[in-house]
């Protein structure tokens, strides 16, 4: 094991043993090297006169540069725009990102957290936090609704047993002991879970009510003092997008933060939605623990083992991207701008809602609960999903997705006006899909 590894390995021994012994082999072996990275950043503190080290071309002063390029970026100097980042981002946007997280969590609230690491979107993030936690076999648990891209970050990549519970309870509401159950098994069985919760979610655009946001961080906390250690990644990629009076508008992160030693809590999230910038390809990674001794000696070596993995795959995230997000977040007008573009999708997760109240449509179809950000599901009566699907497509030029007789809606994509019409042509391609299984003799 390289030395430095080493190093970091026992700050995080020492700080949060089950931390430590909840790494993966390949979390335990990253480590940040001190070589041109770690060089440059020392040269550009401190070398005032001359800077060759780090592998970009400059001319008068500032990054060298083609005008074809430079001349599409606007108003971001050469240096803003076309340098290398850090491997763990500009330090002026992690900071500047904290701060609104905080801001929008009032929970959070003398809580000490780490610094924000930029990662490239939210789906880099949790590849690193695979990297770091996961093992071939230990278990990832996920409700039975969700993002079908976990299975490639977290099966396919990293090799986990990925376990699923329901999750919507026989109230509609979210299948609090069905969680609580597979992660006290996990923690029983192996001495570590790895859980991720993801509200808003997708598919369903579900999130927790304010007395089930309450009720999932006790469990979660109580689950944690039965021993081993419990990794809970928060993926908050459609945070701030709620729509109905009583929704836990916070990240549940800000709840179990901190709570216990035993609870590693890791909030993943970004620009892509809350920003509306989903080519930026800029996400974050924040760390929330309890600790023997210091929580910053913990989040330094966690940082040098994130950067280490950021490093080790794509170097660094976009400079460009990281720069016009800083400036766009320093922007007085960005707060009003993002409530503009909340309420034009409130206006259609409503409408879709008031499109669905037709009792005819019932014959066809249940709708799940949704509240909460891009999505709704339906799940379809005695109709094959992947048929449905493509005579959508086929016979009306419509499209969605569907997973088994489960059909996913982004009304995020519909304008207010286009959804009645939108659902009266799903519903009359369903019919007629019923009528061609009524049809059909037994086999």
């Amino acid at each position: 094991m390289n030395p430095l590894a080493k190093e970091l390995n026992e700050v995080l021994e020492g700080e949060n043993p089950a931390l430590y012994s909840a790494l993966s082999s390949l979390g335990k072996d990253l480590y940040f090297p001190r070589g041109i990275l770690a060089q440059t950043a020392e040269v550009r503190q401190g070398a005032h006169r001359y800077n060759a080290t780090i592998g970009i071309a400059r001319s008068k002063g500032e990054a060298m540069y083609l005008p074809a390029v430079m001349d599409l970026l606007g108003k971001l100097p050469p240096d803003e725009a076309l340098d290398y980042a850090p491997a763990t981002g500009n330090v002026q946007l992690r900071h500047r990102w904290l701060s609104d997280m905080l801001k929008k969590n009032p929970s959070l609230a003398g809580k000490k957290l780490s610094l924000p690491i930029v990662t490239s979107g939210i789906t880099h993030g949790l590849s690193i936090v695979g990297d770091l936690f996961l093992d071939e076999g230990d278990a990832l648990i996920i409700p039975d609704k969700y993002w079908e891209n976990y299975n490639l970050v977290f099966g396919v990549r990293r090799g986990a047993n990925i376990l699923t519970f329901p999750f919507f309870d026989e109230g509609g509401g979210f299948n609090i002991p069905a969680m609580a159950s597979e992660v006290g098994k996990a923690l029983d069985e192996k001495g570590k879970a790895v859980l991720v919760l993801n509200f808003p979610n997708n598919p369903t655009g579900y999130s927790l009510l304010k007395s089930e946001a309450k009720k999932v961080s006790e469990a979660l906390i109580e689950a944690s003092r039965l021993g081993g250690a419990l990794i809970v990644m928060f993926d908050d990629a459609y945070f701030g997008l709620t729509y109905d009076e009583g929704v836990f508008g916070e990240s549940l992160f800000g709840l179990v933060a901190g709570a216990e030693e035993n609870l590693i809590s890791i909030k993943l999230d970004g620009a892509t939605k809350e920003k509306y910038a989903w080519g930026f390809r800029v996400g974050f990674i924040t760390f929330g623990l309890s600790c023997k001794g210091e929580e910053e000696k913990a989040y330094s070596a966690l940082e040098k083992k994130v950067a280490g993995a950021i490093r080790g795959s794509i170097s660094n995230c976009s400079q460009l991207s990281q720069s016009v997000l800083l400036r766009a977040m320093e922007n007085p007008k960005i707060l009003s701008q993002e409530r503009e573009r909340q309420r034009e999708l409130a206006e259609r997760a409503l409408k879709t809602r008031e499109a669905l109240s037709n009792p005819d449509y019932k014959k066809v179809w249940d709708v799940y609960p949704f509240n909460s950000g891009y999505f709704m599901c339906l799940r379809l009566k005695g109709i094959d999903g992947e048929e449905f699907r493509k005579s959508l497509i086929a016979d009306y030029g419509v499209g969605v997705i569907t997973d088994g007789n489960d059909v996913r809606i982004a009304f995020s994509c519909l304008e207010v006006e286009e959804i009645p019409s939108f659902i009266d042509i799903l519903y009359r391609c369903a019919v007629e899909h019923q009528e061609k299984c009524s049809m059909t003799p037994p086999a």
